[in-house]
């Protein structure tokens, strides 16, 4: 009797351990973007840093997305586990039914909540130091690769025209894929890229040539309505200065459905590890405390508890 006692109290720990260990972990879905993407490598890179920062209890599943949009209207149907990333902009949209929300309102998207940044969508005007490109205006007569559909595409275009540029300047219908190559030839003068920075096809282009990245003045920046960046000097060979430039800034989300203590550990986790993660991708070092301001609507009170934790100066709005 004490032997099947025994045996049957052996059967209840282990069932026991089993269940706390099932609990301990935390599954979470990450929507990012395109898989050929540098987000979607972003993407990668937290999954793998929150895996390591648990001792294994944070397993993050990250899926492709088409994006931002996509990943917003997802959270109609998601549940608790659900982070993705968009651009603050959107999550503003999408909670006012504007734009490529109209019609398209949800009561969820009141329930969307931040956790942290990541690297913003930085403007990269990159032209060929023997097109003698200095400013803006200098820009007039040259021939530019804006690529197509992205962004960056987008935002160039709009530049352009702000800056008294619309019709003086050839558009390449080079693909962005190749411009680098194309500047090294001579084909066009300059491309426009977006992405975190430093950016690997600006880190190509100003190693394989000479290159320029151009400044916005304080009045450039203002006309944009886009947040001004500075890309540390050296960033890029033979960058001497820094680059004065805008960005669209770009957050992980989730909703009030995810528990406060698991939003706490995804948070603390993430700031944590970052530090590892620059030695691997040094577009980390673009994401400081700096970028909270960046968030614009409310953060997760689990995550709300970390920052103020860690002395990270929020506003009323965000709380």
């Amino acid at each position: 009797m004490e032997h099947v006692l025994a045996t049957a109290s052996a059967i209840a720990v282990t069932a026991l351990v089993g269940m706390t260990s099932a609990q301990a972990e935390t599954r979470i879905t990450y929507k990012s973007a395109k898989s050929s993407s540098s987000y979607y490598q972003m993407g990668v890179q937290i999954a793998e840093a929150l895996k390591a920062g648990s001792d294994g209890n944070i397993i993050v599943t990250v899926e492709e997305s088409q994006g931002s949009v996509q990943n917003v209207m997802e959270v109609r149907a998601r549940g608790a586990d659900y982070v993705f990333t968009t651009p603050p902009a959107l999550v503003g949209l999408a909670q006012g039914g504007k734009a490529m929300f109209e019609g398209k309102g949800d009561p969820k998207f009141d329930e969307i909540r931040a956790l942290f940044p990541i690297p913003s969508l930085t403007m990269h005007f990159v032209v060929s130091s023997k097109a003698g490109v200095e400013t803006f205006a200098d820009l007039e007569g040259k021939t530019i690769l804006l690529g197509k559909g992205s962004f960056g595409a987008t935002e160039g275009e709009k530049y352009l025209a702000l800056f008294g540029l619309e019709g003086k300047v050839t558009l390449s219908e080079v693909e962005l894929s190749n411009a680098v190559p194309a500047l090294k030839n001579g084909q066009i003068d300059g491309f426009v890229t977006a992405g975190s920075w430093p950016a690997p096809n600006v880190i190509e282009a100003a190693a394989s040539t000479s290159v320029t990245v151009l400044s916005l003045s304080d009045d450039q920046i203002a006309q944009t309505k886009r947040t001004k960046t500075v890309i540390p000097a050296e960033t890029y060979a033979g960058q001497a200065s820094p680059i004065t430039t805008t960005s669209l800034p770009v957050v992980a989300y989730t909703t009030s459905a995810m528990d406060d203590d698991t939003a706490y550990a995804l948070t603390k986790t993430f700031w944590d590890q970052k530090a590892e993660m620059t030695k691997g991708a040094p577009w980390w070092k673009g994401v400081d405390e700096s970028l909270m301001g960046t968030i614009s609507g409310k953060i997760h009170p689990g995550a709300v508890r970390f920052y103020e934790e860690a002395g990270f100066a929020l506003t009323d709005a965000q709380k």
